[in-house]
């Protein structure tokens, strides 16, 4: 006993995004809605699913072979994403650098409020859709019991029992740092994790980069524009 039909199963095969156009072209703007509520659903499914992946990931590192480990798969794991992304914004002017930034933030689904200041421009997460998900879902506790990290610490922003998941984002800053390249991005964690926004900061000029970002990283900001400013 069959339960589809061939047509249904070639349907089912299709990317949603392909059925919305189809949709949009056959006038029928309700099932064009309903689909992209579908495809929504489906990207959040897949979303969650590494970001919990992840998550228990680090905790298996962090609680087997220790804060040392921990870093330094966050390090390696970080940089293949961090550092094309940082070389690609260094080859951007500021305008597209704060629409490519909010584009990739706008990945984790969930609402932003975006500002821009003379100096920068902020986003914030509200709530972040990944790390502060997973703090406002209780997975740090039972059933998941992801790990905090104990020791304050540069991963930690010199935080002590800090969520394992939201330790990748100072490597956002120091990773360009290390290779001689403006960070594209700076996080600047809540202080209440649970309730209150963390903010996603891009400086437009290096100089107002805050210089505890340099120090995290054993440098002298100021230093540092003077040195890449004087390889360009």
């Amino acid at each position: 006993m069959r339960h589809f039909t061939d047509e249904q199963l070639e349907e089912m095969g299709k990317l949603t995004r392909d059925l919305i156009k189809e949709a949009i072209d056959k006038g029928d703007l309700e099932r064009a809605k309903q689909l992209s509520d579908r495809m929504y659903r489906e990207f959040s499914a897949m979303h969650d699913l590494y970001l919990y992946w992840v998550t228990a990931t680090l905790t298996h590192i962090g609680r087997n072979y220790g804060d040392q480990a921990l870093y330094q798969a966050l390090k390696e794991g970080c940089a293949a994403w961090v550092l094309p992304l940082a070389e690609r914004y260094a080859a951007k002017d500021t305008k597209t650098k704060a629409e490519m930034l909010v584009a990739g933030l706008r990945g984790h689904l969930q609402p932003l409020r975006v500002e821009e200041d003379d100096e920068k421009f902020t986003i914030y997460m509200q709530p972040c859709g990944s790390g502060g998900r997973l703090i406002i879902n209780r997975a740090y506790q039972p059933p998941y019991s992801f790990l905090s990290i104990e020791e304050a610490q540069p991963m930690t922003y010199g935080r002590q029992d800090f969520p394992v998941y939201c330790a990748h984002c100072p490597f956002e800053a120091l990773i360009p740092i290390e290779a001689g390249l403006v960070p594209f991005a700076v996080t600047i964690p809540a202080g209440d994790l649970e309730n209150e926004p963390c903010r996603v900061c891009l400086y437009k000029n290096a100089a107002d980069i805050p210089s505890e970002v340099f120090e995290q990283a054993g440098l002298d900001r100021d230093e540092f524009i003077k040195k890449t400013s004087s390889n360009k």
